[in-house]
């Protein structure tokens, strides 16, 4: 293959990694990343029990809504207490609404009492892309093996009011709760809804 015919088919190639998207009931894409505290961790560091992640941006509505009313840090808790794997994940860009560094996303999560696992840097919106994430919160649930069984939004109901919180149907703590039983996720999944994911332009 000469070298301008491997360059074309990058050209074809690239855009196409750029919008993958991870799918459900199929394994969830591999990944490296680097924690707000500065370590190295895979998700193959996780297997054997359920991952959640959730994308994240400080100064999202949408995100303000859940972390407010303290809906999120609940879930984190909770999720948590089973046992579960909660990792936040920020892709702002630099520059960009909602780009932090590790010890802003630590005091972040300190300030608002948050509990993930950990917290995942994505500057460069690599894991964004890998997994399609569209929307500031865009929750994932991975099950012990490997599994991507949810994708979609928190709940039910796409406002940034925090009154609407306990009226909306729950998908992530659902999605758990069936994983939890050995049960499929029956909405597996769900339209996403926040504000866009802040990727570089």
């Amino acid at each position: 293959m000469t070298l301008l015919r491997r360059c074309l088919l990058a050209v074809l190639i690239l855009p196409a990694l750029a919008h993958a998207s991870a799918s459900v009931d199929a394994p969830a894409p591999a990944f490296t990343a680097t924690t707000a505290d500065g370590k190295t961790v895979n998700l193959a560091d996780y297997k054997g029990k359920t991952v959640v992640l959730e994308w994240t941006n400080h100064d999202c509505p949408y995100v303000k809504k859940h972390y407010g009313a303290g809906n999120m840090q609940n879930q984190q808790k909770a999720a948590a207490a089973q046992g579960v794997v909660w990792l936040q994940v920020i892709s702002s860009a630099p520059g960009q609404q909602g780009f932090v560094d590790g010890a802003g996303a630590q005091k972040l999560n300190a300030d608002r009492a948050a509990a993930p696992a950990a917290t995942l840097l994505d500057p460069k919106g690599e894991l964004g892309k890998l997994y399609g994430a569209q929307t500031t919160p865009h929750m994932y649930v991975i099950k012990a093996d490997g599994t991507l069984v949810y994708k979609g939004g928190i709940d039910s109901i796409a406002t940034a009011k925090a009154e609407d919180i306990a009226k909306a149907e729950p998908y992530v703590t659902e999605a758990l709760a069936a994983v939890a039983a050995g049960r499929k996720v029956e909405k597996a999944s769900t339209r996403p809804y926040g504000c866009s994911v802040k990727y570089a332009s």
